[in-house]
């Protein structure tokens, strides 16, 4: 069951917290707001990691290392479905992908991904593969090249 799905009347909506009506209602004289600081005050919103002035943990964990992003390999993605725009027998490579307007030429390395179905015979190279993509070229009868 999902709360989203409760069809039944009981439980569906929850009573709203009805505050500052005495010590006796469980939520009076400070309103379950505690006792002085910003938190007690109307209009107050706390930022996120703030702990009221201490050094927040998130400055206080030792930071190490440095990925630089220049670096990183961006590739341009193909699905196996997206294949199926070639010929029976085909060799597909960046080149035949950039002439059919699947990818930019010279825009990154090439990974083909393994969404949908393959039903034609292609030798297929590029940069990488997910191994679902590797595994449904070759069930169709085609080869794997990595460059």
């Amino acid at each position: 069951m999902k709360l989203d799905e409760i069809l039944s009347s009981a439980g569906r909506t929850k009573a709203r917290k009805r505050v500052g009506r005495g010590r006796g209602s469980g939520r009076g004289k400070t309103s379950g707001r505690g006792h002085k600081g910003a938190g007690q005050r109307a209009g107050f919103k706390s930022n996120f990691g703030y702990e009221g002035g201490q050094t927040p943990a998130l400055a206080r964990i030792p930071k190490r290392g440095f990925n630089n992003a220049d670096f990183r390999a961006v590739y341009q993605v193909v699905n196996v479905s997206r294949l199926a725009a070639f010929e029976d027998g085909d060799r597909v490579d960046p080149e035949a992908l950039a002439a059919k307007s699947l990818i930019r030429r010279g825009a990154g390395p090439v990974k083909i991904l393994g969404e949908g179905e393959l039903g034609k015979k292609l030798t297929v190279a590029a940069h990488a593969f997910s191994s679902s993509a590797a595994e449904k070229i070759r069930a169709a009868g085609g080869s794997v090249e990595t460059l």
